[in-house]
């Protein structure tokens, strides 16, 4: 069985969107951050959480995130398929995560299962699942 392809500017459109949400969240830019999810989306990150819309999710990375020191958001592997009137998309995430010291933190390495579709403002995620592979804690010498 053969699955059709999706064209390559929708999956360099889906890329964007990813490296759009790792640098929103990196640089602390909410504003950029919201512009990855639709309005009513859905977001489930296991034992993390589960947010319903952008404003859910938005407030709880703001919160989560101001505590900390650097954080470094990597997202690859980016395989995109067609689902329904959108895509589907799974891709890797490593993420360092550093306490204000800038020695200790986590490193959390998983995958997005992300279901993106088409809007006025360019492909957002509608739907959203996160599955931790692993996480290591760090502290400095």
């Amino acid at each position: 069985m053969t699955i059709p392809a999706v064209p390559r500017e929708v999956r360099q459109d889906v890329a964007e969107v990813l490296v759009r949400y790792a640098t929103g969240i990196d640089r602390r830019d909410w504003a950029l951050f919201r512009t990855c999810f639709t309005e009513d989306c859905h977001a489930d990150y296991g034992d993390i959480g589960v947010w319903n819309g952008v404003d859910a999710i938005t407030d709880f990375m703001a919160a989560t995130h101001a505590p900390m020191g650097h954080t470094l958001h990597r997202i690859t592997n980016q395989a995109v398929s067609p689902n329904g009137s959108g895509v589907a998309a799974r891709s890797y995430v490593d993420v360092v995560i550093t306490a204000v010291d800038g020695e200790s933190g986590v490193q959390a390495i998983g995958f997005y299962d992300d279901e993106l579709v088409p809007t006025a403002e360019g492909w957002k995620i509608a739907r959203r699942r996160y599955t931790m592979v692993r996480m290591t804690r760090f502290s400095g010498s």
